[in-house]
């Protein structure tokens, strides 16, 4: 486990938390510590400000942010951060569908880059967050690679199992 976090994992609600702890999961399997918590572009602005405007001066190379309804957490985030900014849209209660969050993290003006993974894709966003530390960390991309083998391997299981049907 690398010793200090490099991926903040934030949300907008605690109801989001069983999608979003999956992102952590995955971080977790890499070997990659995170900090997780709650942050609200609506209900509070000045915090969620001084998150986004600082996260870099403590370390962290990627944030994770997630969020369902009008999901504009990921898009503050990356207005206001040099870092990159991986999207999870999240289908909840008040959700159209999952349709809305997914559009408002994906459909960002020019110049303000989300990187958007599936609706509750938090999983996704994990692996993603792990790549894009794996660039500059060749033990963080080893695992990816053995990760990825062992898709592979149990692909290859499967298709085995089928055949002699």
């Amino acid at each position: 486990m690398l010793e200090r976090e490099l991926v903040s994992i934030v949300m907008g609600s605690d109801s989001d938390l069983p999608i979003m702890k999956q992102a952590g999961e995955m971080l977790e399997q890499f070997g990659i510590n995170y900090e997780i918590g709650i942050l609200s572009a609506h209900r509070a602005p000045a915090d969620l400000f001084k998150f986004a405007s600082d996260a870099h001066t403590r370390g962290i190379e990627v944030i994770i942010a997630g969020a369902g309804g009008a999901a504009h957490l990921p898009g503050v985030v990356a207005a206001l951060t040099p870092l990159p900014v991986i999207g999870v849209p999240i289908k909840s209660s008040n959700s159209i569908d999952g349709w809305d969050s997914i559009l408002s993290i994906l459909q960002m003006p020019a110049g303000v880059p989300v990187a958007t993974v599936a609706l509750n894709g938090a999983k996704n966003a994990g692996i993603l967050a792990a790549q894009i530390i794996s660039v500059a960390n060749p033990e963080i991309r080893q695992k990816i690679i053995e990760y990825k083998n062992s898709l592979r391997d149990k692909v290859l299981e499967k298709s085995k199992l089928i055949s002699k049907k």
